[in-house]
């Protein structure tokens, strides 16, 4: 299982705690400090949607300008995302079994087991 998020954001702290609490074996990457490819992003957009991943309640959302939150599409979002990574929902984990995004503990014991 991969963890991706950004190490000092509050959600993740909550995720990575859960999980070392409940024993899960998880790598983390933080797509700040290590990046994020196009490729990469791509994969999480056709398995979850891009809307899923841009956090729009965020102060990064907040800080764009109007018109390009009035206009956000696939293709801006995505260039958005790479170009500003904290914008993305935290934490995005892959498993084998598919990609989630966003941390609820109920969520995840029951994904997780």
């Amino acid at each position: 299982m991969k963890l991706y998020g950004i190490r000092n954001c509050d959600t993740i702290k909550k995720a990575r705690k859960w999980l070392d609490e409940h024993g899960v074996d998880y790598e983390f990457h933080d797509f700040k400090k290590d990046g994020l490819s196009s490729e990469k992003l791509s994969q999480w957009e056709q398995a979850v949607g891009w809307e899923t991943l841009l956090n729009k309640r965020g102060t990064t959302w907040r800080k764009l300008p109007d018109e390009v939150r009035d206009t956000i599409s696939a293709q801006s979002a995505h260039q958005i995302m790479l170009d500003t990574p904290s914008i993305i929902k935290r934490p995005v984990v892959e498993r084998e079994d598919g990609v989630s995004v966003g941390f609820n503990a109920d969520d995840w014991a029951a994904w997780l087991g």
